[in-house]
């Protein structure tokens, strides 16, 4: 069951927060354009992020005092459209982390092939101590402040960490009321009845779904004979696991902010989210389901499965542990867990890896079809969002592993060759405006 605030589950507090998260997605590009040859002026256009924008944000609390947030957004590329990329609310929000996360949404919407460039945001605040009239002024105030940003077709924002629909809703309403018109494509992830999308919610867990049904294919194994732990248990890792048990999977180890749970024969995924619709997070879910909680979270990542799914945070696998890691199948809910220094690791142990860029693009996928919708005022059935998104996914997958077969690299790499030559050729094809 996910959280009120998207995804407060998926964040641990033991990620490895010594490697800087936008080195990291840099180093993951060099590793690709050196593969491309690309030239110095075809890097200069687009490696760095084209706008960094920093505000304050004061904002009157319950007991009539002042209290003032800093606050990012950053637009990393926009060749091939608006900008696009979530709002995250959490404590440790920096400067650093919204640019690697702007940086990989934009060559995340280019492998799958939509039309958007790559944006993100962040406010550095813990939502859970705001009451929920602080918790709109801010989420308002944020949304005026960058007013010259935001708009249908220049940077579309959407739930992230510590934000959901009804922030989206306040972000929509304020955007609106500036304009003097309904406008709900400026922002998606927003709540049905204001022109949110079906399938929406976990959307980014069924595009992982597809993608890792595409990879199983290719290493000749069985979904319904796969040992699955997940790392996370938001609103990717949640819904990831529910999947997974609907397959016919074993999930034997689960996580979340207060610990991991394991059982070898199986957990009840269910039931877990029965628990979790009176219970904030997973602890105490050892006791009332007869699970064994783990004395190290970290060690979740090293069980013998055949799957991992890390859907918490960045720099959870590194060259700390990547050795020790077991399974065969890795597929990244999250936005860069594994480090570069990490996936040379793992390429040479064999371990079979779907980049997070691929792998928890179908958020944004269908992102994008819940836009398109809003533009035309005409909104389709569930039916249809699974059929897009499915054929998307599928074809992205394969375009990356023919690519991966090319060139002779990991999928990594080869996601990252497929997205740059996209931006490349855009921004090529639009020249430079002297």
């Amino acid at each position: 069951m996910p959280t009120a605030m998207n995804e407060v589950r998926d964040l641990p507090s033991y990620n490895d927060s010594t490697i800087s998260a936008f080195d990291n997605a840099m180093k993951q590009f060099d590793a690709a354009a050196e593969v491309l040859n690309l030239t110095t002026d075809q890097v200069a256009v687009i490696k760095e992020p084209r706008r960094v924008t920093e505000v304050k944000l004061p904002i009157r609390m319950d007991n009539g005092s002042i209290q003032v947030f800093k606050a990012y957004r950053v637009q990393h590329n926009i060749a091939r459209g608006p900008a696009k990329g979530g709002v995250r609310f959490h404590q440790d929000v920096n400067l650093d982390e919204v640019k690697a996360l702007a940086f990989w949404m934009t060559y995340k919407c280019a492998v799958v092939n939509v039309p958007f460039g790559g944006g993100k945001g962040g406010v550095i605040v813990e939502p859970s101590k705001l009451s929920k009239g602080e918790l709109e002024r801010l989420a308002r105030r944020y949304f005026a402040e960058m007013m010259d940003l935001f708009g249908p077709d220049k940077d579309v924002p959407a739930p992230d960490v510590g934000t959901n629909p009804q922030i989206m809703s306040w972000f929509m309403d304020t955007y609106s009321m500036h304009h003097g018109e309904f406008t709900p494509a400026v922002v998606t992830g927003k709540p049905i009845e204001l022109g949110g999308s079906e399938g929406r919610t976990e959307a980014t867990a069924q595009g992982l779904m597809y993608t890792v049904e595409e990879a199983v294919k290719h290493l000749g194994m069985d979904l319904k004979k796969c040992a699955v732990a997940v790392q996370g248990f938001g609103n990717v890792g949640s819904y990831s696991a529910k999947l997974f048990h609907k397959a016919g999977s074993k999930i034997v180890a689960i996580s979340d902010v207060s610990g991991a749970y394991r059982n070898e024969k199986g957990i009840d995924i269910p039931k877990i989210f029965d628990y979790l619709k009176d219970h904030k997070t997973l602890e105490g879910v050892d006791k009332a389901m007869g699970l064994t909680k783990m004395k190290n979270a970290m060690e979740l990542l090293e069980l013998p499965v055949d799957i991992l799914v890390p859907a918490a945070l960045e720099n959870q696998i590194t060259k700390k542990n990547a050795d020790k890691i077991k399974a065969k199948l890795i597929a990244e809910g999250a936005n860069g867990p594994i480090t570069t220094d990490a996936d040379n690791t793992l390429n040479q142990k064999g371990t079979f890896v779907i980049p997070d860029i691929l792998c928890n693009a179908g958020g944004v996928t269908v992102s994008y079809l819940e836009w398109v919708q809003n533009r035309m005022g005409y909104y389709w059935r569930d039916e249809r969002i699974q059929e897009d998104l499915s054929r998307i996914m599928k074809q992205s997958f394969q375009a990356v592993l023919e690519t991966s077969k090319q060139y002779k690299v990991d999928m990594r790499v080869a996601a990252f060759i497929v997205s740059i030559q996209r931006v490349t050729r855009a921004s090529e094809m639009r020249g430079l405006y002297a």
